[in-house]
């Protein structure tokens, strides 16, 4: 709920920060009555928080603690870019990211086991290594509308919808078997277990730019928030751009959040860290 509530004041901050620049120019020019292209390739390095849980299986389900502090020591590999098109106050935008990574500093908490009265979660034995193996793919889609634009600075406000599909491996070796509340129920000192989620939710959010000075320096934001396959996503990102003609430079810190449900493969995972994006306008 902290962090809910967080990213509620972070929504509410660049709302502000949007509409007090605009506000304050009385022009607003219409934007020009023909398509307009921009493309984006970008880097981004965060660290991720939160949970993995495999559920109940036979010999019982772990579940893991994700470590990916030093994201380059973990990425194998990723292909990351934004792209629009855009004609007057209308745009389509999407945003794609592929990951493959792999933590060796990940740990086995606990262990879910079937009871008589349903889940049972027994914690684990010292863990003596575990290696996480996760690939995904987070595909955003919105249509947006600039509901406020003024000689340096914007405003959107979108609708649209945000896939992560995500598939994790785990291979674990703990200090000996760890031993469940029923007759016989035992889960192995060693295994490998993987498991697969698809997530689709619905989005809500602005986007836009401050601009600051004669409006080659300026403050991109971003925020939405969500629900549908997940009780609760957000994802939110500001910093600071330099336009050229054509083409802008920017270094931004984003962040990604996903709030689930107990037993599904996610459990309250945070993705952040830095990004650094150079977007080519055509």
């Amino acid at each position: 709920m902290k962090k809910n509530g967080y990213a509620c004041r972070i929504g509410l901050l660049l709302l502000f920060l949007a509409w007090f620049p605009l506000s304050a120019s009385a022009e607003i020019p219409e934007p020009a009555d023909r398509w307009t292209f921009a493309v984006q390739p970008y880097l981004w390095l965060p660290s991720i928080s939160g949970s993995l849980s495999y559920g109940i299986s036979e010999g019982g389900g772990p579940n893991v603690d994700i470590d990916t502090t030093n994201i380059l020591e973990s990425l194998n590999f990723a292909l990351m870019f934004t792209a629009e098109a855009r004609k007057k106050r209308w745009s389509l935008w999407t945003d794609v990211i592929y990951l493959d990574l792999e933590s060796s500093g990940s740990q086995v908490k606990s262990i879910n086991f079937s009871g008589p009265g349903g889940r049972v979660t027994v914690p684990a034995t010292l863990d003596a290594g575990t290696n996480v193996e996760i690939e995904g793919i987070e595909w955003g889609l919105a249509g947006s509308y600039t509901v406020a634009q003024g000689k340096i600075s914007v405003l959107d406000v979108l609708v649209g919808f945000r896939y992560f599909g995500i598939e994790a491996k785990t291979d674990w070796n703990l200090s000996g078997t760890v031993s469940g509340p029923g007759p016989g129920q035992s889960f192995a000192r060693t295994g490998s277990i993987s498991k697969r989620e698809d997530l689709w939710d619905g989005i809500i959010g602005i986007r836009g730019r401050v601009g600051l000075g004669s409006g080659k320096w300026g403050i991109p934001y971003y925020f939405d928030i969500g629900t549908g396959s997940s009780d609760l996503t957000l994802q939110g990102a500001a910093g600071i751009q330099y336009r050229f003609s054509w083409i802008d430079l920017s270094l931004l810190y984003r962040y990604l959040y996903y709030d689930m449900e107990e037993g599904e493969l996610l459990q309250d995972v945070g993705i952040g860290g830095p990004m650094i994006g150079v977007n080519f306008r055509f």
